[in-house]
């Protein structure tokens, strides 16, 4: 090439590498803001909660320090040798810790009505890292916020929560919709501070499983949801054993409570969550989960912004079998009655508790110091 074709090549290399330095200077700005931007309003709550406030107000035991003269604590400071704390970094770039509520919505269409027919509360520590998850009975009676004055509503199911702020119902006009009213209603009733939502329905539900191609499952004992007498929905049956899954027999499984209880049914949704945490990291998925993600974001609603997002699919593979811990309330702290519920003119069967002691669960839970590793906690 001749010194002027060689110096013809400088120049358009110049002004193409000045049009990309233009370009990024114009949308970076747009480009960042849209990964920092949240993909819905969240919950929008206070950071912190009236159980770890309470926390703050206790007075500690005694220290041995305070038996020792001065003179003698002052010797032992100054002949101390103080070794720097190493602080835990948390991982992919996220915060220690996260709550997560996750709502599986159980309508059949869109998102604008449903109850919430699984509740879940996710703690993400980014630090060890670690996933607790803890469930709560769709059924727990509960004070719902924000809707006596204009509604004259002011209890109902822990399900109902949700319900009244889906935006068909119009009830609700703060953020967050469904999930940012249920959040509003585990803030206040346990004290459970909610960073973030993921509502899934059904059908969506169904479209992730089968995009992952579906999962192994290893039941103890066999789920039966077939047709009895007084009930003719054929929700399936499933054998004792290992099986695989698609997408709407998972749906039909974790549905299943006629022939047992919502506890049970509960197990059978940790299950599940089990088997799909083993699936999404597997080697054929693991290296999928940002493709996966992005085709999946008009399949749930959440509020996560796509940086926080891709915080969590880093963190997927450092997550070991054991550091994935499910548990819910003790059966023994529950017990089944009838309330009176304004809305339906009548009385209704609802699960009631000790509040106090639900209180003490939430602050353990959000503290990261419950579940403890056990084998009714730990994914098998």
């Amino acid at each position: 090439m001749n010194p002027s074709g060689r110096k013809l090549w400088w120049v358009l290399g110049g002004v193409f590498l000045a049009a990309l330095a233009l370009l990024a200077i114009i949308l970076y700005p747009e480009a960042k803001k849209r990964w920092l931007t949240p993909l819905e309003p969240g919950p929008d709550l206070p950071s912190i909660t009236p159980a770890l406030a309470a926390a703050t107000d206790t007075f500690p035991a005694p220290s041995p320090l305070a038996s020792k003269p001065l003179e003698t604590l002052a010797t032992e400071a100054l002949t101390a040798t103080v070794e720097p704390a190493e602080t835990p970094q948390a991982l992919c770039g996220g915060p220690p810790s996260m709550n997560i509520l996750v709502v599986g919505n159980d309508s059949r269409s869109d998102y604008l009505y449903g109850l919430a027919d699984a509740v879940r509360i996710v703690r993400v520590d980014f630090v060890t890292p670690q996933v607790n998850v803890f469930a709560l009975p769709r059924d727990l009676w509960v004070e719902i916020p924000g809707l006596e004055e204009e509604r004259g509503i002011t209890h109902g199911k822990l399900n109902q929560a949700y319900f009244y702020g889906t935006p068909g119902m119009g009830y609700y006009d703060g953020p967050g919709e469904g999930a940012g009213l249920l959040a509003r209603a585990l803030e206040e009733n346990f004290g459970l501070h909610i960073d973030h939502h993921v509502v899934v329905n059904m059908p969506n539900f169904v479209r992730i499983v089968d995009t992952i191609g579906g999962f192994d499952i290893n039941l103890p004992s066999a789920v039966d949801g077939l047709p009895f007498e007084g009930n003719p929905i054929n929700m399936g049956y499933f054998p004792a054993g290992q099986q695989h899954l698609n997408g709407e027999q998972a749906l039909r499984l974790v549905r299943i409570r006629q022939k047992y209880n919502d506890f049970i049914r509960m197990e059978n949704q940790s299950r599940v969550i089990c088997a799909l945490k083993e699936r999404i990291t597997s080697p054929e998925i693991l290296p999928k989960i940002p493709q996966l993600i992005q085709d999946l974001r008009d399949a749930v609603l959440t509020d996560f912004t796509p940086e926080q997002m891709a915080q969590l699919a880093c963190l997927a593979p450092e997550l070991k079998a054991e550091n994935l811990l499910l548990t819910g309330l003790p059966q023994e702290m529950l017990s089944l009655g009838h309330v009176y519920s304004p809305q339906l003119g009548k009385e209704t069967s609802a699960l009631e508790a000790d509040f106090d002691e639900v209180q003490d669960y939430a602050g353990q839970f959000m503290a990261g110091s419950w579940p403890m590793e056990t084998d009714e906690t730990a994914c098998p």
